[in-house]
């Protein structure tokens, strides 16, 4: 295995919580992204079928009332047909849902024999189910559309600063996989950017409190001032300092964002700064080590409240190491058995020389681990240095950026490098 310094510490930092940081946001689950033409079929059927389900139950009432010698009992339950017609269709086929079930019940009624007071309840309670479907149909499709359009609001405002990320950036081979989570507001507060600069390549992938816009505003604002701190500043220490400034003076209270920073200002060594999110994974020599941090920082946005500050941290990166950064959208994944999705033992089965083609492998099984909709966002990026790489030098800007856990089941051993 590689060289690297070793320093463990017993002590718990004094703003340690007894619960993980990713463990304090409120997730806000949201309705199912489009995800190709397979899954808009398959909802297209689902929808299909959920629109004939009030069909089935006045056909089944009118099999119940004409075989079942009980008369009028069944025929009430034809309100069930418009009442679910509410749901799945709009005001138009509830309406024609309605009229079919009082024709029914009508001529049912009138074939049974039913007194012409209890007809005229029965008909009179159609009439008013119907009518009342079809007004909370109206309401729900307007609520969809204002949803819609808030929802195209919030991604633009994302994709504002999402930017694809080339294949090779410096002296690194580089791959991003981010995916949207199966919910509502379609968007979260996941962040990455990777950008050339006069110190080397630097990077920060983080993952904001919350959901939403409050959540892209921030996600957009930590960017902002990385992309210029990054050019600016030669040492990374005062990159996270500059963004903890800005952030001190802009979020809420209950406000965090979790990241980590790395930058590779000369060659075989790379440096990080972690701010209480999780540890990245080094691949090396087919083996993958999360690289703990040797002393936990906060996450940006509550230095003021611990005291505590981060550390530089350095590891050897050699060449064929890669190195995978993520959020906890990843490890926090469950199947259906509420288990974890096992990060470090499927990179080691899908690491490939290509990292485009490792991420697109760790995508498809993370699917289908959860069973094809994920609950929250998840981003990936994976650097690789190649063999025969030179010394970092001077780039010009092309940097790339976007929004987008540590795996509470991992049982590898992690790697803990030199604190600076």
């Amino acid at each position: 295995m590689r060289q690297a310094r070793t320093h463990h510490h017993d002590h718990q930092p004094r703003w340690q919580l007894t619960k993980p940081f990713s463990a304090l946001r409120a997730p806000i689950r949201q309705a199912v992204p489009p995800r190709g033409e397979a899954s808009s079929g398959a909802k297209g059927a689902r929808r299909h079928c959920a629109s004939g389900v009030p069909l089935l139950i006045i056909a089944t009432v009118a099999v119940l009332c004409l075989s079942g010698g009980t008369g009028m009992s069944w025929l009430p339950l034809l309100a069930v047909g418009p009442a679910l017609a509410a749901a799945t269709s709009g005001p138009w086929g509830v309406l024609r849902i309605g009229v079919l079930a009082v024709a029914l019940g009508a001529a049912l009624g009138v074939q049974g024999g039913a007194p012409g007071g209890e007809q005229a309840v029965v008909l009179s309670t159609l009439s008013a189910v119907t009518l009342a479907g079809s007004l909370a149909s109206a309401l729900r499709r307007r609520r969809e559309r204002v949803l819609a359009a808030v929802r195209s609001v919030a991604e633009a405002a994302q994709h504002a600063f999402l930017k694809p990320v080339p294949a090779t950036v410096g002296h690194f081979q580089t791959a991003v996989r981010y995916s949207a989570a199966a919910a509502e507001a379609r968007i979260g507060g996941d962040l990455y950017a990777l950008v050339p600069t006069p110190f080397g390549v630097r990077l920060i992938v983080g993952d904001v409190r919350g959901k939403g816009l409050p959540a892209v505003g921030i996600a957009a604002l930590v960017l902002g001032v990385f992309r210029e701190a990054a050019y600016d500043e030669p040492d990374l220490l005062d990159v996270v300092h500059r963004i903890e400034r800005s952030l001190a003076r802009n979020l809420g209270p209950d406000d965090f964002v979790t990241a980590v920073l790395a930058g590779y200002p000369e060659s075989g060594r790379m440096e990080l700064v972690n701010c209480g999110h999780a540890a990245p994974l080094l691949v090396h020599d087919a083996g993958v080590l999360p690289v703990e941090p040797v002393h936990p920082a906060p996450p940006l946005g509550l230095r003021a409240l611990s005291g505590e500050t981060p550390s530089l941290q350095d590891i050897a990166l050699s060449d064929g190491d890669q190195l995978l950064f993520y959020t906890d959208g990843v490890t926090e994944a469950r199947d259906h058995k509420r288990e974890f999705y096992p990060l470090v033992e499927r990179l080691s089965r899908h690491i490939s020389e290509e990292p485009s083609h490792t991420l697109a492998a760790l995508h498809e099984d993370l699917l289908a681990h959860v069973g094809g909709e994920l609950h929250d966002d998840a981003a990936m990026l994976l650097l690789r240095k190649p063999a025969g790489t030179a010394s970092t030098a001077p780039h010009e800007p092309a940097d790339t950026a976007s929004t987008a856990p540590h795996d509470p089941a991992g049982r590898m051993p992690s790697l803990r490098v030199a604190a600076g």
